[in-house]
């Protein structure tokens, strides 16, 4: 291999980043990997939504860079936010300084996507990162206690009813568990609010729940929730909320003070790339090896990449965390081949099903090969092993299994608590004499 280190430097340490480097930097001293990320911790997002719902702390779904990394005498980190990248110069401007390299990698997944809609934007409750997942937990135990002192019906009847925007898995699991909350913990914690039926809609503008999944999953998914009282509204395409009242094209009106949006995402864009190198959803538009369209040794994996070579997608690949994963593991490869002048292998999206909890003993899995559905215990059993052995370490691990045990076992969580950090003085000019 050359003597001549290679700087790669990797924008975003979620499911692509984090393998990337993992692959990286597995015996190849010749080759420096800087990660970027707006915080220093990596995060598992698909039991975000367990820690909205108070069933896990954040710490047993997040873990510090540094800390993963530490061993690496190759591996730097920098906490902070990709402004602009100026191809020519194989430099990057970001918000807590400037970078070099020689190869750059977008791994910075998406964002919530509100349509356009500033409302939503301004008042909906999103889940997509830990900060999200408090703020909502924050937020909705705030309000079960403002409701308790209430004296107004109409109020009362507004901050206990949620509607969850969005009926893939994230709103799926969401709405799940906000139904095991109000059966087994609510009006057990809130005696005040037993008159109330804490009503709980799952709304989408598709006509099926789970759109990418199978008939079945997709049947068996809306009668469970059914079974569990949540109301589920399809053909439903949301176009505001105030605060109030949430309201529907058809001209439908749900008074609630809580929308949970899980209705889409997009993708960031940056400055110094053309708008031509954008596709869809605000995807780059890449070739077979992950390389950026026009450019020369700018790559993007994960979700935030749209590429249309794999003869199995020819509309892209789905944006889920198998694809991330192997895309990072599968540039690592083609990276390391190029120090020593090897070939690149273009990526081919291997499925290997996919899943979502609903409830209690309640999943749906598709398995594409032999092409197979299962559904129930089985299903909720297959969903809790994936889920726990795909967190990055095992601390992470053990904490989120002792957490699920406890949980099954008491129909209880104790993870309840309203903690809010106090603003500092000077962020109150009004306080200031």
């Amino acid at each position: 291999m050359k003597n001549t280190l290679m700087k790669t430097v990797i924008i975003g340490g979620g499911f692509a980043g984090i393998n990337l480097a993992q692959e990286l930097l597995k015996n190849n001293p010749n080759i420096h990997v800087t990660l970027v990320d707006r915080n220093n911790y990596n995060f598992f997002p698909p039991l975000l939504y367990q820690v909205a719902t108070g069933f896990l702390d954040a710490s047993n779904i997040s873990y510090p860079y540094r800390r993963l990394f530490r061993d690496h005498a190759n591996f730097t980190f920098q906490m902070g936010d990709l402004q602009e990248i100026f191809p020519e110069e194989n430099r990057i401007k970001l918000s807590t300084g400037e970078l070099h390299y020689d190869n750059l990698v977008i791994a910075t997944g998406t964002t919530s996507n509100y349509f356009g809609m500033q409302d939503i934007q301004k008042y909906a409750l999103p889940m997509k990162t830990i900060d999200d997942a408090l703020i909502l937990k924050n937020t909705l135990l705030t309000r079960l206690e403002t409701a308790t002192r209430s004296t107004d019906a109409l109020e009362r009847k507004r901050l206990t009813t949620i509607v969850v925007a969005g009926g893939g898995p994230t709103g799926v699991e969401v709405a799940g568990m906000l139904s095991e909350l109000r059966q087994n913990i609510f009006k057990k914690d809130y005696p005040e609010l037993a008159d109330l039926p804490f009503d709980i809609y799952l709304v989408d503008g598709m006509p099926t729940l789970l759109t990418p999944m199978s008939a079945k999953s997709q049947a068996y998914t809306l009668k469970s929730l059914n079974q569990m009282g949540v109301q589920v509204k399809l053909n439903k395409k949301v176009v505001g909320f105030d605060g109030n009242a949430v309201s529907f094209a058809d001209g439908e009106v749900i008074e609630t003070s809580n929308v949970i949006w899980a209705a889409g995402v997009t993708s960031e864009r940056f400055a110094g790339l053309p708008q031509e190198s954008y596709g869809r959803g605000s995807r780059l538009i890449v070739d077979e090896f992950n390389k950026v369209k026009g450019e020369g040794n700018i790559y993007a994996i994960g979700d935030n990449c749209f590429q249309v070579t794999d003869p199995a997608f020819p509309q892209g690949h789905p944006q889920v965390a198998q694809v991330a994963i192997q895309q990072g593991q599968n540039l690592a490869k083609n990276i390391i081949s190029t120090l020593s002048g090897g070939t690149q292998k273009p990526f081919v999206y291997h499925d290997k099903g996919s899943m979502a909890i609903i409830g209690r003993n309640k999943a749906v899995t598709d398995l594409p090969k032999p092409a197979l559905h299962m559904n129930g215990f089985i299903a909720w059993l297959m969903w809790l092993f994936v889920h726990l052995v795909s967190l990055v370490n095992f601390r992470n691990k053990l904490k989120t299994l002792y957490n699920w045990v406890a949980a099954y076992l008491t129909k209880d969580q104790h993870l309840r608590m309203i903690v809010k950090p106090a603003p500092r003085l000077e962020d109150q000019p009004e306080a200031i004499s």
